[in-house]
């Protein structure tokens, strides 16, 4: 651990703390590098961190995913995606096609991509083949998608878009009136884009210490160590620990790029419901690019309900802070990375995959409840 983050340990472990403190640290990528650097561990057993929504894999709708499998199985179409979404499975028999891994095994073209610039590169490559881009992902995915519509991309590149902010499902679960944590770590990357100012209501309207954080266990302690602080001080207020690239108003630009390409909806998150004002779709002004209005009959009215994730999978309890991953009746068992059954487990931000990875294990006797 560098220098720095064994001082702010320190620092942390002399704090007169008012008995045990859960926080809850939004982003995927946080919560790998908590694990990793094997921070629960080395702070004091009184602070809880409580992973959260920051997994756009685990919370893209199960019927987003189904029906993109089922655009590119009866389609003459290539279907692109980020690599992570190819082996989340949805809900069908276990005969049946359950993942769009298993669509590419069964013959579709479907191809894993690591950027929309890769999106536009193989659309102008195949003028003669409509391509599909599934688009999952929050701010920080969506901005440089807006940015490629922006530009202009080839006329048989239409995208499917499953794209979420991430406050509001911090929002929903601090309006439910009991939330599983007392603080909160921000995300600094969708902080860079969107602004600080965005996490301010988390103090304003609910009372709560936050603190927005990179990625470093230097910044993610410092986080911490605020956040405490301002718990232990009664004095609640939204700190920049990631200052290096947060300023105040955030990217203007991207902003600008996001709001003229794409527009804010109601939408679904897998195992959670309908959060309102919490999607990104494209704007009415893109839809000949639009795969939902290019291939409707693909859109399953049936499959859109809150309880989406699959039998015996607890990846939604996980999600949203109410249970640790190893918490869940199917961790180690049946789902593990190599097997995953819920997509908590498929995705490198989410909570299971990354415990597993980080070598925890389930554990004789674990309690469900994180509080």
């Amino acid at each position: 651990m560098p220098a720095d983050a064994k001082q702010i340990l320190e620092k942390i472990r002399e704090l007169p703390l008012p008995g045990n403190v859960r926080i809850m640290n939004v982003c995927g990528g946080h919560e790998r590098s908590i694990s990793l650097a094997g921070l629960r561990t080395a702070l004091p057993p009184d602070i809880e961190l409580i992973p959260g929504p920051g997994c756009p894999v685990c919370i893209c709708p199960e019927e987003d995913i189904y029906q993109a499998m089922h655009i590119a199985l009866n389609e003459d179409v290539v279907l692109l995606a980020f690599g992570d979404m190819l082996r989340v499975p949805v809900n069908v028999p276990k005969a049946a096609i359950r993942s769009l891994e298993q669509a590419k095994a069964a013959g579709a073209d479907i191809r894993p991509i690591a950027s929309p610039t890769e999106a536009v590169t193989i659309a102008a490559a195949n003028p003669e083949k409509t391509v599909v881009f599934f688009v999952a992902g929050f701010e920080t995915t969506c901005a440089p998608v807006a940015a490629m519509l922006a530009e202009g991309i080839p006329g048989n590149l239409l995208l499917l878009m499953s794209g979420r902010l991430t406050w509001p499902a911090v929002a929903m679960l601090l309006d439910s009136g009991a939330p599983a944590f007392d603080a909160l770590i921000a995300p600094g990357h969708v902080a860079t884009i969107m602004g600080s100012e965005e996490w301010r209501f988390v103090v304003d309207q609910h009372h709560l210490p936050a603190a927005i954080a990179g990625f470093t266990p230097e910044s993610l302690l410092a986080a911490t160590y605020s956040v405490l602080r301002q718990l232990i001080e009664h004095k609640v207020f939204l700190d920049n620990c990631y200052t290096q690239v947060v300023k105040p108003g955030g990217n203007r630009m991207a902003q600008q790029l996001l709001n003229s390409t794409l527009m804010v909806v109601d939408a679904a998150w897998r195992g959670i419901g309908v959060i309102p004002k919490s999607g990104l779709e494209l704007n009415p002004k893109l839809a000949a690019h639009n795969a939902r209005l290019r291939f409707p009959e693909y859109v399953d009215e049936a499959r859109k309900k809150a309880g989406a994730m699959p039998p015996g999978c607890d990846c939604a309890k996980v999600v949203l802070g109410k249970i640790k991953p190893t918490g869940c009746r199917l961790y180690g068992q049946s789902c593990t990375p190599r097997n995953p059954v819920g997509p908590c487990m498929v995705s490198d931000e989410g909570a299971c995959r990354i415990w597993w990875s980080a070598g925890i294990r389930k554990a004789t006797g674990e309690q469900a409840s994180v509080a």
